[in-house]
């Protein structure tokens, strides 16, 4: 998926995705051409651990 669909789905700005992008934050990025992608299984495994555990 595109950075523009990553920052949809997440429900935050385009800007957010750049920036963890740059700081090695978010979801694993690969560099298509110029542009930024992202697959589907890292995107879930990254949302995965950023799970907050309720059960304490």
């Amino acid at each position: 998926m595109s950075a523009e669909e990553l920052a949809d789905f997440l429900g935050v700005p385009l800007k957010t995705v750049y920036i963890w992008n740059h700081r090695h934050q978010g979801p694993r990025a690969h560099k298509v051409g110029r542009y930024l992608r992202y697959r589907w299984p890292e995107v879930e495994a990254w949302l995965e651990a950023q799970a907050v555990d309720r059960t304490v």
